[in-house]
């Protein structure tokens, strides 16, 4: 629990932070397009080439999460573009004094002030540099890094996503533009896509107790988050993200700040006919069993499971329901509530 600073609370008013560290294991399949395009290799897929995986980074599952936030739950947030344009952290944070009738000096001291009204802020953090702001003039709220910038360590960080299969990356030339690339040529322009045949994608996130402290991150800021992450990916889609869906999500909720499992991914593995290549959902099984034996191993460490699953999704030797029975008491399936675009306050 983070009680306010003496000059924000009432006599009564205190914020409870979570309480214990959680685990996320979150999977998604893409089917002919670009997970994560990297712009120092034509925007091809990232891959690890070595192992034929495809890799995506945390960034860019981040980037989805904050959209939805701000694109169909109308929350704001720190990092985005504002009227349309990219700008500066000094330039949002004016923005948002403008907005608030505050003066900038005033808003960045009062840091309960900016998490309340920054959301992904309070989930992955933020390093702000504030032209005309030096250290001196900020006292209070969260470290001063370097003079003119305040930090918040994010609670809630992901790794890097990789594939649990092997992947190929299709080509394409057949790309046109009905503009041409320079003034006074007749044809259009071409170009070159490329787009991944299926990868079933896999990240690993932590959220730490300790760090949402210095945040503000609630339970109810973590039950936002998990209707985000399953909701986020398909309703974000362009014309090089389409075709990609939620299949898993887990979230481990612990008895304590200072525990944690590591990484789940090493548990869980695709059981496939090796013969057939995997283009679709429906071409293999997800195998669970390592997942179930470790988390019953520490299963009086555990206080619940949180979990949601597709329904085109296959889980080997039946749902999660049966593979994890000796865990039930601890099982709690996420509804995904439906919602409507709203724009941001």
């Amino acid at each position: 629990m983070r009680l306010k600073r003496k000059e924000e609370m009432t006599m009564t008013e205190k914020i409870t932070t979570i309480a214990n560290n959680h685990e996320l294991l979150f999977v998604y399949d893409a089917k002919m397009c670009n997970p994560n395009g990297d712009p120092d290799n034509e925007n091809k897929p990232r891959m690890d080439s070595d192992r034929e995986l495809n890799l995506v980074s945390d960034l860019r599952l981040k980037r989805y999460v904050r959209d939805y936030f701000e694109q169909y739950l109308g929350k704001p947030i720190f990092v985005c573009n504002v009227d349309g344009r990219s700008v500066t952290s000094t330039e949002r944070l004016e923005y948002l004094a403008k907005e608030k009738g505050k003066k900038i000096a005033d808003l960045v001291k009062d840091e309960h002030f900016l998490l309340e009204n920054l959301l992904d802020v309070r989930f992955f953090g933020a390093t702000m540099t504030i032209k005309g702001i030096t250290a001196s003039d900020d006292k209070t709220g969260p470290k001063t890094s370097k003079p003119g910038s305040k930090k918040f360590t994010g609670p809630v960080q992901f790794n890097w996503g990789y594939s649990l299969n092997k992947v190929n990356i299709m080509e394409s030339s057949g790309i046109t533009s009905h503009f041409s690339s320079e003034s006074g040529k007749v044809q259009g322009a071409m170009g070159k896509d490329y787009r991944v045949d299926y990868s079933l994608i896999a990240f690993h996130g932590i959220v730490s107790a300790k760090r949402a402290e210095h945040t503000d991150l609630t339970d109810a800021d973590i039950t936002l988050f998990d209707q985000a992450i399953v909701n986020s990916i398909p309703l974000m889609a362009t014309r090089t993200k389409i075709g990609q869906y939620p299949r898993l999500y887990l979230r481990i909720e612990y008895n304590s700040p200072e525990f944690l499992l590591g990484d789940l991914r090493k548990y869980i593995s695709i059981d496939s006919d090796p013969k057939t290549p995997i283009r679709f959902v429906s071409d293999y099984k997800l195998d669970v069993s390592k997942l179930k034996d470790l988390l019953l191993k520490n299963k009086d460490k555990i206080k619940s499971i949180q979990w949601w699953v597709s329904p085109e999704f296959q889980i080997k030797g039946g749902e999660i329901t049966q593979q994890f029975a000796e865990l039930k008491e601890k099982l709690q399936q996420i509804t995904i509530k439906p919602i409507e675009k709203r724009s941001p306050a």
